[in-house]
């Protein structure tokens, strides 16, 4: 698939999902997978920082045989080369990755995603070819308790400078979805409020549910 074809799919996408298996209660980052193809989700990101490199290859390639027999986009945080070698449909970088007009001449055919969280940060990775940047944290969230939640009201200020496709992330659940939906995002991303939860797959229902209504 060449990279205009990727884009197109990501942005008639909905809900974003990322998996990352210390997250997902108990289970192997693979069931819950199949649980959220199940439910219909058509953006996975596999984010594992810690595995070696030959296990997150092996692991990002039978990611990419179950994401491609369901006809949704995969995408690899961080690892342009993993990303490459898997054969996945894009990566995602974070301030302190790869740049990504660096990743973008690596792996023209692949999505370049961006973690942005200011304005500044946003118009620098739309100028160096990302092919979405993701605003956040919106909430506090237990994946990186560190970070500062930026609000639901600086989507509406960052959204009128991007000329390219947004996701927004961080502490986004059921309860809180509609605020993020309300503001015009289109594909919020999640980890536990999908992976951690008793039904991953009526879990990632409702969550789609809520940006589809």
């Amino acid at each position: 698939m060449d990279l205009a074809r990727r884009l197109a799919a990501f942005e008639h996408a909905d809900l974003y999902v990322v998996i990352t298996e210390a997250f997902c209660a108990g289970r192997t980052s693979l069931t819950v997978l199949d649980q959220i193809l199940a439910a219909g989700v058509r953006i996975v990101q596999l984010r594992e920082k810690d595995l070696a490199d030959r296990s997150l290859y092996e692991l990002a390639r039978e990611f990419r045989r179950r994401t491609e027999a369901a006809g949704s986009l995969l995408l690899i945080d961080d690892r342009v080369d993993i990303a490459l070698a898997a054969g996945a449909d894009g990566v995602h970088l974070g301030q302190t990755d790869l740049p990504v007009d660096a990743a973008r001449r690596i792996a023209p055919n692949l999505i370049v995603g961006a973690s942005s969280h200011s304005l500044e940060e946003a118009l620098a990775a739309q100028a160096a070819g990302a092919g979405y940047v993701n605003l956040g944290p919106i909430f506090p969230t237990a994946t990186k308790p560190d970070a500062v939640a930026i609000g639901v009201e600086a989507i509406e200020r960052l959204i009128p400078h991007l000329k390219i496709p947004w996701s927004t992330m961080g502490g986004i659940n059921l309860g809180n979805i509609a605020q993020v939906v309300a503001q015009g995002a289109r594909h919020p991303a999640v980890m536990s409020a999908v992976t951690a939860a008793a039904d991953v797959t009526v879990a990632a229902r409702d969550l789609r549910q809520a940006i589809i209504a």
